[in-house]
């Protein structure tokens, strides 16, 4: 498959694990009433798997192997897209919300994008390398 094509994959899974963490991120901070870091930190987990399910199963199928392989990539991308997305969207969320009171959503929206082609790059060539 085409790089391209594979970015394309991966944006509309991407696109797809936004509304699931935003969605997250309002369950825990409105619903629940958890703090913006933790509440966000887990928003991000949520979406995270999310992501990862689908890009086993559809935008790098072709990599799959048993449940070794998948298990050793799910761990991988947890500590490389995970791990870069919660660090990232705590840290700039926290910044735009508490500099510029931008709404929390807006600003976790912005921090979504700020980060997606490092998270391809690590996924292409960190998890689901050949």
């Amino acid at each position: 498959m085409s790089v391209g094509l594979r970015w394309l994959k991966f944006n509309a899974v991407g696109g797809v694990g936004i509304a699931v963490q935003l969605a997250a991120l309002w369950l825990f901070k409105s619903g629940f009433g958890w703090s913006l870091e933790p509440a966000t930190a887990a928003a991000v987990e949520v979406a995270v798997l999310h992501n990862f399910f689908w890009h086993e199963r559809w935008t790098w199928n072709e990599r799959s192997g048993g449940w070794r392989a998948r298990l050793g990539r799910l761990v991988r991308f947890n500590f490389t897209t995970g791990f870069l997305s919660i660090v990232s969207n705590v840290l700039f969320t926290r910044f735009l919300v508490d500099r510029f009171s931008v709404p929390y959503g807006s600003a976790n929206l912005a921090a979504i994008a700020l980060r997606s082609i490092l998270n391809f790059l690590a996924a292409e060539y960190l998890v689901f390398r050949k």
